[in-house]
């Protein structure tokens, strides 16, 4: 049975503002490395609100980047701005990574059970579990949205995402619609590394060869 553990970040933003809009963008290859883009972003706090978020440091760039960092990430930008035109303030965090079940050691992604593992027929299955919200305290459920993007690295064969084009799939959800959580998972066939055909270095021997005795000449003329 899945415990009922509430990720960070997303909680921060649900009882602080009583809003939340979280989209994850994910690319990875076939070692299973990869990067990801996170943006998340809520109504500007009240000033009793402001305080809190301070010192929580959801949208603080130097919390944000030490809660990403690791031996196995590399944090590549974090940005956090306000947009006045809606009143929302946001934050984005991009990084790679080694490896996407590494990420499962970072406090962002515990209980979220990221993993990629090998099936049946050379295929491999990717998951990421999505623990569950509250939604007490008078929330209209309805109105959180939380998107997430996934490139695979091969043919998709099976999948349970809402949209698919090519190798990307997308999962949209309301709170209401994760319930007890939800599971995203897609099976896919992995493409095959391209070597490069040896016809290519040879031709490329030849050309600096060229090169080099046409340079030899003219220095000798």
């Amino acid at each position: 049975m899945k415990k009922k553990i509430f990720p960070g970040i997303l909680l921060l933003l649900l009882l602080l503002s009583g809003c939340l809009n979280y989209e994850q963008i994910t690319t990875i290859k076939t070692d299973d490395s990869g990067k990801m883009f996170i943006h998340y972003w809520m109504k500007l706090p009240s000033n009793q609100d402001s305080i809190l978020i301070d010192q929580l440091g959801i949208f603080n760039k130097d919390s944000l980047k030490t809660q990403f960092s690791a031996s196995f990430t590399t944090v590549k930008n974090v940005n956090v701005f306000n947009d006045f035109n809606d009143s929302t303030i946001h934050a984005q965090i991009e990084f790679e990574f080694t490896k996407l079940d590494s990420l499962n050691l970072l406090k962002p992604f515990r209980n979220n059970e990221l993993s990629i593992k090998k099936g049946p027929e050379n295929t491999k299955i990717f998951s990421q579990f999505i623990p569950p919200f509250a939604t007490g305290f008078g929330f209209e459920p309805k109105q959180y949205k939380l998107k997430y993007i996934y490139y695979l690295p091969g043919e998709i064969i099976k999948h349970n995402a809402r949209e698919i084009s090519n190798n990307k799939l997308t999962w949209e959800f309301t709170l209401e619609d994760i319930g007890t959580g939800k599971t995203i998972t897609a099976t896919y066939i992995p493409f095959k590394l391209k070597e490069t055909p040896p016809i290519i270095y040879i031709l490329s021997f030849l050309v600096l060869l060229i090169v080099i005795i046409f340079l030899f000449k003219k220095r000798k003329e």
